[in-house]
């Protein structure tokens, strides 16, 4: 069976094809670059350089696959262009639609993202809870109106299934310098952390092959137009980067800052990207986010996906091992020089 997967030299993408690869299956490869080449290279995976907003291509990479994973997306809390999420994460996803209908595949697993299920108040959030705070990012307001297309398109017939994964860590590429990978590295290199101010601020943190594996079980068991939270261990700030200092031996700071601070710092940026073009790491518009409780409970897909979750220590371990080896690690700034050229990131390169 020939299976495309868009974003695919991305952080979930590349790690997906090749799992799907060692499995035997065909898989069709769409990346923005031919430098991914070597990133994909197996004999199971035919790359196709194209784009998603470009039919042509888009069309060739899809021709004869019966399922298509479309990971791929702009990410990241800022963008010099903020129109470029809605361009790509929207529109993008249209033309996957479309494109799935006129080549008839038989499902589509779409990657969304649990920061369009929003902040929690009271406890883990599930699938089915209605936002009631306003979106302080592009990349989550665009990915839910993605999620409004998609779910458009599974009324209408197509068999579409949402893929939600919470704050993704573990070994695979780093795409930009908030993923869980950059935050991890980060600490463990200069053995401080920053936080939120308290510290008890909690987010979801999902390993990457549970992530992984949950997209394949969506893809096999997931009922048409239902959405799937893949998450992991509802943590603090605080605890998160205990455990790593922990596990690792590495008895950094962990320093809590304000409000007041972070904000005043998120001005800065914003200011000095005016005069020096320096993209930013998070704008102002994001710092309320920061201080917010992203938890999520991913018991709808272990009940119907049979998804699992790694425990943190043996996640974090694996994680920890890999970045200390450095193997396969794509850092931030490499990906960040990449887009100021243009091209957009894929889903955590999703």
């Amino acid at each position: 069976m020939n299976i495309l997967i868009t974003g695919a030299a991305g952080y979930i993408g590349s790690r997906l094809a090749h799992r799907l690869a060692n499995q035997g299956q065909r898989v069709h490869a769409l990346v923005r670059s031919m430098a991914s080449e070597k990133l994909l290279q197996h004999p199971n995976i035919k790359v196709f350089l194209g784009d998603i907003l470009q039919k042509d291509s888009l069309m060739a990479a899809m021709k004869g696959c019966s399922q298509v994973y479309h990971t791929a997306a702009k990410v990241g809390a800022w963008a010099e262009d903020a129109e470029s999420f809605y361009q790509v994460n929207v529109e993008g996803t249209r033309q996957v639609m479309d494109a799935s209908l006129e080549n008839k595949v038989d499902k589509i697993v779409f990657t969304s993202t649990c920061g369009v299920i929003g902040p929690t108040k009271n406890g883990p959030l599930g699938e089915s809870h209605f936002r009631t705070f306003p979106f302080e990012i592009d990349y989550d307001l665009s990915k839910k109106q993605a999620e409004d297309l998609v779910f458009k398109y599974g009324n209408e017939g197509l068999n579409v299934v949402i893929a939600s994964p919470a704050k993704i860590y573990g070994p695979g590429n780093m795409s930009h310098s908030l993923t869980g990978n950059a935050i991890i590295e980060m600490f463990l290199k200069k053995r401080i952390a920053c936080i939120p101010s308290p510290g008890n601020y909690q987010l979801c943190f999902a390993f990457l092959e549970d992530v992984v594996t949950g997209h394949i079980q969506a893809m096999e068991k997931g009922r048409r137009g239902e959405k799937y939270i893949l998450g992991g261990t509802n943590i603090s700030y605080y605890d998160f980067f205990h455990q790593i200092g922990t596990i690792s031996g590495n008895k950094g700071k962990i320093i809590q800052l304000p409000k007041i601070i972070i904000k005043a710092w998120a001005h800065i940026q914003e200011l000095n990207y005016k005069f020096t073009k320096h993209p930013v790491r998070f704008p102002v518009k994001s710092v309320d986010h920061l201080f917010s409780n992203y938890t999520f409970s991913s018991q709808k897909a272990i009940n119907e996906l049979d998804y699992t979750i790694t425990p943190i220590d043996e996640a974090l371990s694996k994680t920890i091992e890999f970045l200390n080896n450095n193997a396969m690690t794509v850092t931030w700034k490499r990906v960040r020089a990449r887009d100021s050229g243009g091209i957009y990131k894929n889903k955590n390169d999703t």
